[in-house]
This record gives C-alpha cells, structure tokens and sequence, in this order.
C-alpha cells in the first residue's frame, strides 16, 4: 500500500508534474500558485527528477522557457496566478498557433473573490481567446489527476493545455497517495521547421485553420468528457458543475437529498465544451444550472437562453467565491426545496498592515516626510499597504507605478506649481516589469522620484529569490545582476542607496532625490533593508535597538496614526502606548519617528 501525505493542493500540482516526466518547470510568484514551483523544487532536491527549475524574471519568459523545452520534445509545465497570465498572453496567443511536440501544461491559478489579487478574471477565457483546452479541478486529489490528463492531451494534439485551478483547490489540504515519481525518459531534439516555428502570416493563416480543427476534435475527446454523477438520477432538470463548485454540489445535493431526483454533470473540460454533451442537455432537459466560477464559460457554449440558469441571467451571482452556502441555497431554489435558514457568523479582525520592524515602514514614512504634497503611485506587493500610511495613491498592476508617475508628470508639467511625483516599487517587481517603463521616462525626461524597495526578496509569495541573487533557483551558481547597474543602465544618473532603518539620513536622501528630479528627470533611490521573514535577514546583520516608552508620551497617538506598527499598542485616550514585546523586533525605528521623543532606545 503507497505511503500518504497530507498535501497542499499546489503541492499535489507539483506532484503530479514530477510523477508524470515533466523536464522542466518555470513560474513567476504570485498567490495563488506561488507554492507549485516551489514544492517541484523541493522534490528536486530531494530526488532530482527534473532537469530545470526556475523561477523565472516574470511569467512572460517563464512560459517561453516552458514552450521551448515542449518544442523539442520534452515534458514541460508553467505556473502563475491569473493576472500573470495577462504577462503571458503574448507568447500563450502564438504557441497555441504553433503547437508543441511534448506536452505543454500552463497552470493559472484564479482567485475568485478575490483574496489576494486585483481582478476575479477567469482564465478559462483567455484560453477561449487563444483556442487552447482548459481542465477545471474540483480537489486537490484531482488536480493531481488532471496533470496527468493534461499532458496526455497536450501531446495527442500538440497543443498548450491549461490547468486551472482555484484558490480553494490551491490552498485546500487532502491526504493523498506518494506515487512513484519517475525522471524525464525522453531527449531533447528540434527539427528545424521555419514554417511552423517561426511562422509569417501567411502560414499563419494555415496553422489557424489546423488550430480550429484541433478544438473540433477535442471538444469529441472521450477522456475529457463529462461526468453524470448520480447515474440513476432522473428529472426534467439538472445541474451542471465544474472545478471547486463540483465538490461544493455534490454535497448540497446529498444534503438536501436530491441524488435520485436531480442528474448532477461534472465537467472536467470547459472549454472546449464536449458537442454531443451540449446535444445531450438540450435534447433531454427543460432547464438546466450551470454552477462555475467565476464568469459563464460554459453557460456561453451551451448557448441557449431559454433553458440556461447561471451567471449570464442573473440566478448565479457574477461577483465573488461560490461558497457552500451559496451554492445550497441556488441548488435548492432551482429544485423547489426548502433550505434551513444558516447563520453566518459576525466578521471580525483587523485590517491589514506591514510587519512589525518591516522596512518598507521607514520608507514610506521617509517618502512622505520628503514630498508631503506629493502624488504617490505604487505597486503590486506587500508594500501595497503603504496606503494605511497615506503614502499610496495608485495601485494598477505589476510595474505600473513607473508609469502612472509619467502619466501624472505628462498631466501637470504644465501648471504654476507641478506636484511632485514618487513612485514605489518592490525590487522583484521592478526586475518583473519596471525596467523598460524606467527607460522610457529616462528617454522623455520625466520628473519623478522612484523608490525601489529593495528587501532582497520576493517577499509577499514566500520569499521567492529575485535576480540579485547570485544562486539559482534550484541552488547552483549564478550571476547577480545589481538594481544599482540596472538603473544606471537604464539611463538613470541620479540614483543613491540607502537604509531606511537610517530614518534621518533615508529621508534626506530621498528629499535630495525629489529636488533633483524637479528640473533633470527622474531620480532613483534604493531602499535596502532584508525581510525580517525572508532567507536574507539570517545572512545580514539587524540591529537590536531595544526601545521604551518613556514619561513624556501623553498617548496623543501621533505614531499610531502615522507609522501603524503594530508592535505600538494604545491603552486608552490621554494613556501612554505601550510597546508588545512579543511583536517588537527591536528595530528602534519608533525612536526616531516619535515627534515629542517620548520613545527612546535603551541602554
């Protein structure tokens, strides 16, 4: 009997990969997959099974790494989150053109709700808008299955096939079976073929014709099809489910006692939607509920407005998760029976707010020192929550703080008295996207100031490594590539390091940088100071500045309101605060913030 494990759902994902010969595996971070890679590394330390793992610089180069490997051959996988997919799309759109040779599997995790992430976009879309398969899994034990189906597809008919997973299939956990995990077999080999591999439009125009036919017969695929759950079931309605709803039906139905009454079909494959499935619903029910997140993919195909319940006429919210409860209470509508009334408990907890001694602390509080009138464009992060400290005003997508801040200096050179400009970006997402908007507004002369957080990490997805480091991602040797020659190469000649723990000096340094940037362009300043969570802070020194509260703090909350650590606790109007010390890390930036100087370090 096979030994179990309890497994994340991205750890049954990765798995799955290296169970089924994947040779290489590439990700950019980002929550809700960020775990995928990450335990693919792990399985290669352990057994060393792959041939590449990387994380690459973002999910674009990620997936052309992934593709070419699949194009000689070989087994491949590539992970993001749903808005990485949008970086993606570029090469996604050409590759399904293009086909493969080995199978390709591209894993977007979405995040309806959302959780931890800008959009609710639903991937499976995208993979209609490029004319690839997309498989739908309900658990963690299935996506692991799937990975298998997936790369049997792809490789039937040479083409890219999409996994995608939900947060809660993600981050649920399931006790699962260690199968044999078995290396790549298979070697590498191109056959040089320019009129598939680097096609001109007009050949082009004939991979499209072979990319439709493609879909026709996978929409017939068998291995794919739907399932009828309850083969007994008989009734003029039915419900039809995909990825996590499925799991959630299954058991409203049991509950509400509706196996003998209500057909219930699980589809694997959303798109293409098998044809004679389509057939079979509307040739033997009346009226049908579609239960998908997080936009009507299915309902689209199936494509009939008087028999369809779901998304597109209003019976199936279109806005968040379709959690349990929700999926009961639809479920018990549409078959007429009566749902006991459940109570939800009240909400509760704190917003959230940067760690306790977190640098980026000190640097927005310095930012805001330096330009406080300033328009404050920022980026996608943990740095995010700068805008409890009013020093985020903007929040687009990666990389779009450089260029928002040229939006804004295009907006305003004009006026008497231009705002000044400071952008922040974190230092994997500047490697991920901030390079070439940096050379544009070097080429146009914009008058911004950027802070590139530097916390030596990718900190918000689990401490993945960024391109500062001079190891690889599975550990062997690399080459650095420092923010500061990366700015400068970038045009930049304005550009000075600093430590934000440094909260006298940080701040004139970046106030020298906003009166540079006023009349020569943009200047850059890079906050460095590790993640006190990240592998880093063990490799650097931090400083132990223990701090107290002394006899003059009279509990106005000045620092409450305008540094929120949460290490400084109120006790009560006109009451001095008081430090936790099981939250402080001792970083005594407090002491330097504090305007009556009523907090001091000790000793």
């Amino acid at each position: 009997m096979a030994q179990l494990a309890l497994m994340l759902g991205n750890e049954a994902i990765a798995r799955g990969l290296v169970e089924n010969g994947c040779a290489v595996a590439t990700s950019y971070p980002g929550t809700p997959a960020s775990e995928i890679l990450a335990a693919v590394l792990q399985l290669q330390r352990e057994q060393g099974s792959l041939r590449h793992v990387q994380w690459a610089v973002n999910e674009k180069v990620a997936f052309e790494i992934a593709y070419a490997a699949a194009m000689t051959g070989l087994r491949a996988a590539v992970s993001m989150k749903q808005v990485g997919l949008n970086v993606a799309s570029d090469p996604l759109m050409s590759a399904a053109y293009m086909g493969v040779r080995g199978g390709l599997v591209v894993i977007s995790a979405d995040d309806p709700g959302p959780h931890s992430s800008q959009t609710e976009q639903d991937s499976r879309l995208l993979a209609m808008a490029a004319k690839i398969p997309v498989l739908d899994p309900s658990s963690p034990d299935h996506a692991r299955k799937l990975i298998a189906a997936a790369f049997r597809l792809s490789e039937t008919f040479e083409i890219p096939v999409m996994l995608r997973p939900t947060t809660r299939v993600c981050h649920a956990r399931q006790s699962l079976p260690l199968l044999p995990v078995e290396g790549p077999v298979r070697s590498a080999a191109f056959d040089r073929d320019p009129a598939r591999w680097a096609a001109t439009p007009k050949f082009r125009l004939q991979l499209h014709r072979g990319l439709e036919k493609k879909i026709a017969r996978i929409a017939a695929h068998s291995d794919t099809a739907p399932a009828l759950l309850h083969p007994a079931a008989q009734g003029k309605r039915a419900v039809v489910v995909s990825g996590v709803a499925a799991a959630h039906a299954r058991e409203a139905i049991r509950d509400l006692e509706l196996e003998q009454t209500l057909p219930l079909y699980q589809v694997f494959q959303p798109y293409p939607l098998h044809t004679d499935f389509i057939d079979h619903l509307l040739r033997r029910y009346e009226e049908i509920l579609v239960l998908e997140e997080t936009t009507g993919v299915i309902e689209m195909q199936i494509a009939d407005r008087r028999r369809c319940r779901g998304k597109m006429d209003g019976t199936v919210g279109s806005v968040g998760e379709l959690l349990p409860e929700v999926i009961a209470e639809r479920i018990a509508t549409f078959s007429g029976k009566q749902l006991p009334a459940a109570v939800l408990p009240a909400a509760g907890g704190r917003r959230p707010t940067l760690c306790p001694g977190c640098p980026h602390r000190a640097s927005f509080f310095a930012i805001r020192k330096a330009a406080p009138r300033g328009i404050y464009t920022s980026d996608i992060g943990c740095y995010t929550l700068g805008l409890n400290l009013g020093a985020v005003d903007t929040v687009l997508c990666m990389g779009a703080a450089i260029g928002q801040a040229a939006g804004f200096h295009h907006a305003f050179k004009n006026e008497p008295k231009p705002r000044d400009i400071v952008a922040t970006i974190g230092d994997s997402t500047f490697y991920h996207a901030g390079v070439p908007a940096l050379i544009d507004a070097v080429h146009n002369r914009v008058r911004f100031t950027l802070v590139i957080l530097d916390n030596r990490t990718t900190a918000m997805t689990g401490n993945q490594p960024t391109p500062a480091d001079d190891t690889t991602s599975d550990g062997s040797d690399g080459l650095a590539v420092p923010l500061e020659n990366l700015v400068r190469g970038c045009g930049v000649t304005f550009c000075r390091t600093g430590d934000p723990y440094e909260v006298k000096s940080f701040t004139a340094t970046v106030r020298e940088a906003v009166r540079f940037a006023r009349n020569n362009g943009p200047a850059v300043v890079i906050a460095r100071h590790p993640c006190l969570l990240g592998r880093s802070v063990r490799d650097n020194s931090v400083l132990d500045r223990a701090v107290e509260v002394t006899e003059a703090c009279d509990g106005c909350g000045w620092c409450l309101e305008h540094f929120e650590c949460p290490a400084l606790v109120p006790e009560g109007e006109g009451e001095p605060i008081r430090i936790d010390p099981v939250l402080c890390v001792r970083c005594g930036v407090c002491a330097e913030v504090c305007p009556k100087e009523a907090i001091r370090q000790c000793g």
